[in-house]
């Protein structure tokens, strides 16, 4: 990820303006972005609109390569004062060769970090919603190939837009606006939009509700020369300013995914791609460079003289093998493969199912993942594995990775019971099937490993102040050892304090100190987990992993949840409403059945009277996000104050020890000060950290 800044004659006005008067925590979270798309190889600029102040925004992420933005300068006020923007203009660039698809962005300003935003980078000219367009008298009239912009804006809005097209031409409208609005911070309520394809009279040919999840895609042929209508509107005919859709209109061949589906890297492999508008007989090749990560990949076919739009296949590292053409659908025709290994294969009708045969020996441990739903396929499998004879011995229909739900499916560390053959068998949970029901399955020896995740996709921090990121690990296959934590690509004037994750816990704690003379700056960083090893772990370089960083929203009802976003940004702002968090003491050593106290003060901005909460677990409702204590230390709440009111600045954090907590030596911990933004989001300053030791009984 990198980023595009303005001018340093600009950045230093917008800092000057900003800065003199207390930021405030109320970092800006992002809405909607008009237009929502963007042309290949054009420059343009775009709305953005926020709860909560932009004044002031000076510098612009975006995720991946060729896509950099730039914040239009706001005039300064001839009053002085600091307005309270909440919609300001963006200028996106677009290289020539930059891949179309989906981009996070972000902006930096005084008052920390924004939300993530999304835009579309698309291919065709850009043709943004004008007038009252909700009749077919009254439809916007477009050119195709093109990519429409709008918003279903309120109750029973109809956008109706007219384009000519000639007997037999490819007609393709693919929608993105549901997908665009889950990593929105705090839109409650999301669209559920239709597409419907008429002619110029009216008559209903074709219409779409939900294809690519709640989003629509038509292809279709044009049945005769004229002025056809393509409406779109929220199926529940509600309405919201912040529905912004992008609907991508052409006749080229769109892509979905490919047969095989699993592509073996240093090799070329032929590839069928499998979607709408493709010539019957379409092949294109692969040769992906042999240093290629494994995985899932995202990249555009070549067909002919083009290139199609961008595609997932999963790069393998494993011997790759195809599902052989004869029936596999019973154990007694089970196609034998060896293990491990990733095979490639496909639903083709309804109620089809795929067996697949191997040998393996008592204690052996396999996982077997599907990667299909997250590559594009329409497949929802069902994954089990049966015993020589058809016994069930395991099944899985979705997993949870990294607090996400996946329809893949994946069986983790089966243990085989005795030598012998057994059956790998797949199948849609539905029972449906078709050309599009495509699968890989990667099967690896079950051996330790571990994830590591971060609770948020932002640090804010203000001169001379620390801020805590909350690092959770996902273990696998019985891995039990202690992860090490640290942090790269952090901005000037900020420091890490590491911390750790210990064996057999699920959480650990960066720290992040700011300097006092930090300057405004914005940064994603990287953090990644690296296993500590010990004399009982096995021999070879320590695992490590670098972590998903995930946005929190806020859900109806007050919730919380996450979506997974590209990167982590540490944002140094301007002075904010707590100005430093004070401990009486960074080391405590507790015996076992006994407590401790720490001092806690902070300094407030001037006026600022809100109540602070001091914490050291990080938590919403009856939620633990995360706990890097010891395991049986906890705070004493009664012996604590974590409520400070009006204008009062210190309070303490009283741990105790449980009478069998185990001993440990110096886990890091953060106390924090906790600020509400609303009901679920919490500004969260934290005092320098804290080394917890619990002695031997």
């Amino acid at each position: 990820m990198f980023c595009q800044r303005v001018g340093q004659t600009t950045l230093a006005i917008l800092i000057g303006l900003c800065f003199p008067a207390a930021a405030g925590a109320q970092y800006p979270m992002l809405m909607s972005l008009k237009p929502a798309a963007a042309q290949v190889g054009q420059a343009s600029e775009h709305t953005i609109t926020s709860r909560y102040n932009l004044y002031g925004a000076y510098q612009v992420l975006v995720s991946g390569q060729g896509v950099t933005a730039e914040v239009i300068p706001v005039p300064k006020p001839k009053d002085g004062k600091t307005p309270n923007l909440t919609s300001l203009k963006l200028r996106f660039t677009i290289a020539a060769d930059a891949l179309p698809g989906v981009r996070d962005f972000r902006l930096a300003t005084p008052r920390g970090a924004s939300t993530v935003g999304q835009i579309v980078i698309v291919r065709d000219k850009v043709t943004i919603e004008t007038g009252s367009n909700n009749t077919a008298e009254k439809a916007q009239a477009v050119t195709l190939p093109t990519t429409l912009c709008g918003a279903v804006e309120g109750a029973e809005d109809v956008d109706v837009f007219r384009f000519k097209a000639k007997k037999g031409q490819p007609l393709s409208f693919h929608v993105r606006s549901q997908r665009l609005q889950d990593r929105i911070h705090d839109l409650q309520s999301h669209i559920d939009p239709i597409l419907t394809l008429r002619t110029a009279g009216g008559t209903t040919l074709a219409a779409s509700d939900n294809y690519f999840f709640a989003d629509p895609f038509l292809a279709t042929t044009a049945p005769a020369d004229g002025d056809y209508l393509l409406e779109i509107r929220d199926v529940r005919f509600k309405g919201n300013g912040y529905w912004q859709y992008v609907i991508e209109s052409h006749g080229r061949p769109f892509i979905e995914t490919v047969y095989p589906l699993a592509v073996a890297r240093g090799k070329d492999v032929p590839v069928v791609p499998i979607g709408h508008h493709v010539a019957v007989g379409s092949q294109a090749r692969l040769n992906l460079p042999a240093d290629t990560t494994a995985g899932f990949k995202t990249l555009q076919l070549r067909l002919g003289p083009s290139s199609t739009n961008p595609v997932q296949v999963v790069v393998s590292s494993l011997p790759t093998t195809v599902e052989t053409p004869q029936e596999n659908n019973d154990l007694k025709s089970a196609q034998t493969i060896t293990l491990p290994s990733t095979l490639s294969g496909r639903i083709e009708a309804d109620s089809d199912l795929d067996c697949f045969a191997f040998q393996a020996k008592k204690g052996e441990k396999y996982t077997f993942e599907v990667m299909a739903r997250r590559a594009g396929s329409a497949l929802d499998p069902h994954l089990r594995i049966l015993d020589g004879k058809g016994k069930q011995l395991s099944l899985n229909d979705d997993h949870n990775r990294l607090k996400r739900l996946t329809q893949d499916s994946r069986i983790e560390n089966f243990s085989v019971p005795a030598d012998g053959k057994y059956i790998v068998e797949i199948r849609d949970v539905h029972l449906r099937g078709g050309r599009r029901y495509v699968y890989a399955i990667r099967t690896t020896r079950a051996t330790p490993y571990f994830e590591i995740l971060l609770d948020t996709d932002k640090t804010q921090l203000s001169p001379g102040t620390n801020g805590v990121i909350f690092v959770r690990a996902e273990r696998h296959n019985g891995f039990s050892g202690g992860i090490s934590l640290a942090a790269t690509g952090l901005p000037a004037g900020v420091t890490a304090h590491g911390g750790r994750i210990l064996p057999d816990g699920q959480d650990g704690c960066m720290i992040l100190t700011t300097a006092a003379d930090a300057k405004p700056s914005i940064a994603n960083i990287t953090v990644t987990g690296t296993e500590i090893q010990t004399a009982k772990s096995p021999a070879g370089p320590p695992l490590t992993h670098v972590a998903r960083s995930m946005q929190e929203t806020y859900m109806p009802g007050g919730g919380r949840n996450h979506w997974p976003v590209e990167a982590h940004a540490v944002n140094v702002g301007g002075p904010s409403d707590l100005r430093s968090v004070t401990l009486s003491t960074q080391a405590v050593t507790l015996k076992p059945g006994g407590s401790a106290t720490i001092d806690v003060s902070f300094q407030r901005a001037p006026g600022f009277t809100k109540n602070v909460t001091l914490d050291m677990l990080f938590r919403h409702l009856s939620t633990v996000y995360g706990n890097s204590l010891p395991k049986g230390v906890s705070i004493d709440s009664t012996a604590s104050k974590t409520l400070i009111t009006g204008k009062e600045s210190k309070g303490k954090i009283v741990l105790k020890a449980a009478k069998d907590a185990p001993p440990v030596e110096k886990q890091q911990a953060s106390i924090m000060a906790n600020v509400s933004i609303n009901f679920v989001m919490k500004a969260t300053y934290s005092g320098l950290p804290v080394l917890i030791t619990v002695a031997k009984p």
